[in-house]
């Protein structure tokens, strides 16, 4: 096949079945699930397995590559698959043992090898070259040339079939080195599909300043749980943060070597540490372990300070009362009708002060509100409790949902809250989100609902209160910035996989991380994507901040910590 002949039989497939718009099938918009009045997209799946295509798309690799062996071919699950197994049946005989061909997984397996890149790599000198279907905004690219260079791997180019924007807006490829190569772009269908009229939405080049300062590694990371685990909490000098292979970690900030750790006790199920620090104004971290125990040690040496042994498991985050010298936490038990509950201890000693049991699991961590001496927590049930904090005594409660007896048994529901709650002053409002994708606003006084907002799938991070806004990331993808008046949606951005990080705000922006491996900066007025850096690992956690020295701290699920800073601020001074 001559390779005029290769580049109609793509093109003709283009015109005649790849290009989808509105009045050719029904088009949803992804937020709302209703059909779109206008749109198009290319769907490159309805042709990608015919046997002309393949064959013309593999022939036109190799007229580009056939100088460059040796060479790997890869790319990114699920429409690069055919294309790399085309390219590796069709290569000449003279460059049989010069090919090596694999995919990258979206994520990383949570079971067998649990490996992230499936196939035959070659070693490590050998250049790469990953392909598509699509090229639009990069930003699929950019995680597997991170995942590859993470691993000490050159990309040498990108070859795709169709590319969506001039070659200008790709900053990244460019200074990288990395060779753009395209068999068509937009351009070439202004006549046949009209094109022109095809404008990307996305019009600023992706703005990517972050650079890595250090990163620090844990062992025996869990890739089988993919959750929130143990967020990064920071004092002037040091960060903490627990890891799966059961050691508590204080990392000196300025170059990331270890300040001191320590050994927490034998857990189950292979979980360890999913408790975030909490740090006290008597120079104590606080949290708790699936060993079942509450830690205090000192911030300085790790030298323990006291232990609380009551619960069996704890993956419950501390909240600190100053104004009483207390902190609260969830505890889970192995019983049943005694699954969890919640207790406050006392900052200097670590002995019970009171106690409040459940017949759920209690994963969520408590808030407390400073003003009105209540703490909030809420269980696997799917009730909220409300508590004057220094007596224990319940206030109210709050049904989220109905269980069934198979769920009560169990100690899960439909309607876990999994993570912890804010509080709106203004309006006297307690917000947090359900398994089930349901966010409340309730009323601190009563315990009524105020309004409720509903996603596709569940809220598994605590939300953020923002000016009149609430803004929370589910489960379904977005990030929802909801109006505390209404309840009403003003604006959501979606993230391409499921988002368990919280959101914070960092210097009147808001920071969210997901399983892309992407940490991003939004405007929280408009939701408009300002910036981003891309990691190998699911983001699960939220990022922490130190305004003085301007560095974020980044971790990953698999027991990973990033120090990054922005390029144009990489000339601050480290101080210790």
């Amino acid at each position: 096949m001559r390779q005029n002949d290769s580049k109609k039989i793509i093109r003709d497939a283009i015109e005649k079945n790849v290009y989808v718009s509105h009045a050719d099938a029904p088009i949803l918009n992804r937020s709302t699930g209703t059909k779109r009045d206008s749109g198009w997209l290319f769907d490159f799946r309805r042709v990608i397995f015919r046997n002309d295509v393949l064959e013309a798309t593999a022939q036109l690799f190799w007229k580009e590559f056939q100088e460059d062996v040796p060479i790997q071919v890869g790319g990114l699950e699920t429409a690069a698959l055919p294309i790399v197994t085309a390219i590796s049946l069709a290569q000449p005989n003279s460059f049989r043992e010069s090919m090596r061909a694999f995919f990258i997984r979206k994520s990383r397996k949570k079971d067998g090898l649990m490996r992230m890149i499936e196939g035959n790599l070659a070693t490590k000198d050998v250049p790469v070259v990953l392909v598509d279907d699509i090229l639009n905004s990069g930003k699929s690219f950019v995680r597997q040339i991170e995942v590859l260079e993470e691993l000490g791997y050159t990309v040498k180019a990108i070859w795709i079939i169709l590319r969506f924007r001039d070659k200008s807006f790709y900053n990244y490829f460019k200074e990288k080195n990395i060779e753009l190569h395209s068999l068509f772009t937009l351009d070439d269908f202004k006549d046949s599909l009209g094109t022109e009229n095809l404008k990307p939405r996305e019009k600023k080049k992706p703005n990517m300043p972050f650079s890595a300062k250090w990163k620090f590694t844990g062992k025996n990371p869990n890739f089988s749980y993919v959750i929130a685990k143990s967020d990064p909490l920071i004092d002037d000098f040091k960060v903490y943060f627990g890891t799966d292979g059961g050691y508590f970690m204080a990392l000196n900030q300025a170059d990331g070597s270890t300040a001191w750790s320590y050994k927490v006790g034998f857990h189950v199920k292979g979980k360890s540490i999913f408790s975030s620090p909490a740090l006290t104004s008597n120079g104590l971290v606080i949290f708790g372990a699936y060993d079942g125990n509450v830690y205090a040690l000192d911030s300085k040496t790790g030298k323990k300070k006291w232990i609380f042994f009551e619960a069996d498991y704890i993956g419950s985050s501390p909240a600190i009362a100053k104004n009483l010298g207390l902190v609260f936490i969830g505890l889970e038990f192995g019983l049943f009708k005694k699954r969890g509950g919640i207790a406050a201890l006392d900052i200097k000693t670590g002995k019970k002060k009171w106690e409040y049991l459940m017949t759920a699991y209690t994963h969520s961590s408590p808030f407390y509100i400073e003003e009105y001496h209540q703490v909030v927590i809420g269980g696997n049930e799917g009730i909220v409790y409300l508590f004057d904090a220094q007596t224990g005594k319940l206030q109210w409660e709050f049904k989220t949902g109905d269980t069934t007896e198979e769920e009560t048994a169990r100690g899960f529901s439909r309607f876990d809250i999994k993570e912890s709650f804010t509080y709106d002053k203004k309006r006297d409002l307690i917000v947090f989100g359900n398994a089930e994708g349901k966010l409340f606003a309730v009323n601190r006084k009563t315990g009524k609902k105020v309004w409720m907002f509903e996603a596709e799938f569940g809220f598994y991070s605590t939300p953020l209160i923002y000016k009149d806004t609430v803004i929370a990331s589910s489960l379904d993808k977005n990030l929802y910035c909801i109006h505390l008046d209404t309840g009403k949606e003003m604006w959501s951005w979606r993230a391409g996989a499921r988002i368990f990080a919280s959101p914070v705000l960092i210097e009147d922006k808001i920071y969210i991380g997901a399983n892309t491996g992407r940490m991003t900066e939004i405007n929280p007025k408009t939701g408009e994507e300002l910036a981003f850096i891309t990691v190998p690992e699911r983001i699960t956690n939220k990022v922490a901040y130190n305004p003085k020295t301007k560095r974020y701290f980044l971790p990953t699920f698999a027991n990973e910590l990033y120090c990054l800073e922005r390029k144009e601020e990489n000339k601050n001074d480290d101080k210790k």
